[in-house]
């Protein structure tokens, strides 16, 4: 377990209830200035570890479980039970973000089509359209970083809250967080404040599709 890894952690468990880490720290009850960077390290610069009483607080003050934070921490899925314990699983298709944007990889329905990709083994899905996507850039950051390995399910429902890859009918593909949707509209956050928030007309889009759970 390293320094930045735990506070990558903080990052990532405030930027997944839409706050900041000094957000994070008010909605705790601690100090607004507890996690800011500047207290990460100290004037000798020595590394300056989140203390447990802090962690405790934030994971009561999100609904967090340890074992949740901790995926956050070493960068490993929170899988369910059966995956976990080596259950057998099966291949699916891993797609690039920006191949995802091009012609010949997603059928009219939004499912993985045709054969020219990698592979690679995952838990047992329910879904048999599930693919993986390797995310590209930095907008949704810092719980996807580039580089990461993203599963994907066509067929799961989608609710307000969901991280999702939309597709639009202009062929730009971006995995956000879905904001809420409406009959007519679709709004989508970047996780990133950095990058913009994006609003949509339902007939913009190709398809939307749920982001079950990644893999750093």
């Amino acid at each position: 377990m390293r320094h930045d890894d735990i506070w990558r952690a903080v990052d990532a468990l405030a930027a997944e209830h839409g706050l900041s880490p000094s957000g994070l720290a008010r909605k705790a009850g601690l100090d607004p200035t507890a996690f800011n960077p500047s207290k990460r390290l100290g004037a000798d610069g020595r590394a300056r570890w989140p203390s447990t009483e802090s962690i405790a607080k934030i994971l009561l003050a999100t609904g967090t479980d340890m074992d949740s934070f901790a995926s956050l921490v070493t960068g490993t899925p929170a899988l369910q039970s059966g995956a976990r314990n080596g259950a057998a699983g099966r291949r699916i298709p891993l797609i690039g973000l920006a191949q995802a944007g091009g012609d010949g990889y997603f059928g009219d329905g939004g499912y993985p089509v045709g054969g020219s990709w990698d592979e690679i083994s995952t838990p047992e899905l329910s879904d048999p359209n599930a693919y993986a996507l390797e995310i590209s850039g930095e907008s949704m950051e810092p719980v996807f970083r580039d580089g990461d390995i993203v599963i994907v399910s066509p067929n799961s429902p989608v609710r307000r809250g969901d991280r999702v890859v939309v597709r639009t009918q202009k062929g730009e593909v971006m995995a956000k967080q879905l904001v809420r949707q409406s009959a007519r509209r679709v709004e989508l956050a970047s996780l990133n404040p950095a990058h913009p928030n994006y609003n949509f007309d339902l007939a913009e889009l190709a398809w939307m599709h749920r982001i079950l759970w990644a893999s750093q």
